[in-house]
């Protein structure tokens, strides 16, 4: 089964307890999304705290190009796979973070997209490619000798690494394991055909294991089969507890009852910090707020736009799909636009209509609008820096970390009164503004003329009160979002989960 290669890098590590978390993205390994942001900076967090924490996700091309000190440890022979998966043992590029990356390259070796093909479709072996990262996880929850190293706690994330619970069920020596749900409307649905295909245990296929409405859910596999599950905001946490918001799951997560709970996510303010970040060429803080000008003027020759330090900037930075009320800002653009004092900049791939939707408004307002297909993460960095406000009216937002990053760099959110968002943003008032407790702008209404009224709203008070927007975004950049919080957070999921697998156990046994 398992063949030793060498033995893994050292590196000092802290003592403590030892935890290993699996994603199917890290940055800068790979990033489609807010994921890879947690999957990278909460083990750096937790390895502040005294944790051994380690990383584990597949061996993309991309990131098996940056792996620093790289090296194989052992081979796996692995049901299903016509040649032996390797482990490589690393570092991340940017810090002292162990990654173990699972070299299997039928399934893995595919540039771009982790999850879709060039033509934006689900790869047709997704349920394959990811019960084999799930296996793999697995064993290296129960300690594989040549890593000599095992967890306490396996903590998964997301969809993809959902089966690994449940392949740990019946392991007598296995972790505690946490799940995290980053976002319950990806679930990673397969049909029955697949299920008898990938050769899983017959006696998972049931409701109180991984059928879901007679189809495979990888995702039921991490709520059902962990010790402990959480999300990643509070208020997320109460609503997919609710039919509109959890996706068919919300009578599962009531189930399990205070197994369930809702931790915030950080940032990274070593990354994301306009006082000292390297994409962007003018840094000030709170005390050199007018500095930030300085940015505005760099983001529109980016954009091709013209200079005008006085216009009215807003961001989006994010996915083209309904979920982000996307289709919500289209609808408003025409009215918004016609305001030459006005420009909108946009670094957002997605749904095709909507690209083309943008390039269109694009091309009818060549002075005021600017818009990047992709992602690109100098340009989402300079939006941060340049923009005055930040759209953010997602229909529903388990956490999102646009809007903090904006709370950081001065530019001021418009959210949607949902998930992290209302978690993390104080609606401006004349009672909050006077207090000096305001952040941002919340939309409780989703309709095209809300987004409108409160951008209209933010827009008067940036012309007609330039000292009341200084504090309204200074506010914000005074805000503490930093991970050694949430991570503190975490270190609390993981000693509840410990002792419901100690409980688990005594039971078991008794």
């Amino acid at each position: 089964m398992e063949q030793s290669l060498s033995s893994s890098p050292t590196s000092p590590t802290p003592p403590g307890l030892r935890v290993l978390v699996a994603s199917s993205e890290a940055h800068p390994l790979i990033k489609t999304g807010g994921l890879a942001d947690v999957a990278a900076s909460l083990p750096a967090a937790l390895r502040q705290l005294g944790c051994d924490a380690r990383l584990i996700m597949p061996g993309y091309p991309r990131a098996m190009r940056q792996l620093r000190a790289a090296q194989p440890v052992c081979e796996l022979q692995m049901p299903g796979c016509r040649v032996a998966v390797r482990i490589l043992a690393g570092l991340h590029p940017d810090h002292d973070l162990p990654i173990y990356l699972v070299d299997a390259p039928e399934s893995f070796t595919r540039e771009g997209n982790p999850y879709t093909d060039l033509s934006g479709r689900d790869w047709g072996d997704n349920a394959e490619r990811f019960l084999l990262f799930c296996r793999v996880v697995a064993l290296l929850a129960q300690g594989l000798p040549a890593l000599k190293w095992q967890p306490d706690v396996l903590h998964g994330n997301d969809w993809q690494t959902g089966l690994a619970p449940a392949l740990l069920q019946e392991t007598p020596q296995r972790p505690a394991t946490v799940f995290t749900i980053h976002n319950l409307a990806y679930q990673g649905l397969f049909d029955r055909a697949t299920y008898d295909r990938i050769g899983l245990p017959a006696a998972l296929w049931t409701l109180s294991g991984l059928e879901f409405h007679q189809r495979l859910s990888f995702i039921k596999g991490g709520i059902v089969f962990s010790d402990r599950v959480n999300t990643v905001s509070p208020t997320y946490a109460a609503e997919v507890r609710t039919p509109r918001f959890g996706c068919g799951l919300d009578g599962l997560l009531r189930q399990i009852g205070g197994r369930f709970s809702g931790i915030l996510n950080g940032i990274d303010y070593d990354v994301w910090n306009p006082a000292s970040d390297p994409l962007i060429a003018h840094h000030y803080d709170r005390d050199q707020f007018a500095l930030k000008a300085d940015n505005k003027i760099d983001l529109q020759r980016d954009f091709g736009l013209p200079r005008n330090e006085d216009a009215f900037v807003i961001g989006y930075i994010g996915r083209l799909v309904e979920q982000k009320g996307v289709d919500l800002i289209l609808a408003i653009l025409p009215e918004v636009l016609r305001d030459p004092r006005i420009q909108v900049m946009i670094v957002a791939a997605g749904e095709r209509p909507i690209e083309q939707a943008l390039r269109e408004f694009a091309a009818q307002y060549p002075r005021q609008m600017g818009v990047f297909i992709g992602y690109d993460e100098v340009r989402a960095h300079r939006i941060e820096a340049g923009c005055d406000v930040f759209l953010m009216p997602s229909r529903f937002e388990p956490c999102g970390l646009n809007q903090i990053y904006s709370l950081r760099y001065g530019t001021v959110p418009i959210v949607h009164r949902t998930g992290g968002l209302a978690d993390t943003v104080v609606n401006s008032t004349p009672e909050t503004l006077a207090q000096g407790r305001a952040t941002g702008f919340l939309v409780d209404e989703l309709q095209p003329q809300a987004l409108l009224a409160t951008i209209w709203q933010a827009l008067r008070l940036y012309r007609e009160e330039p000292d009341g927007w200084r504090r309204l975004a200074t506010t914000g950049m005074a805000q503490d979002f930093s991970w050694e919080a949430s991570a503190r957070q975490y270190l609390r999921l993981y000693a509840d989960a410990s002792a419901e697998r100690h409980n688990r156990l005594h039971a078991a046994s008794a």
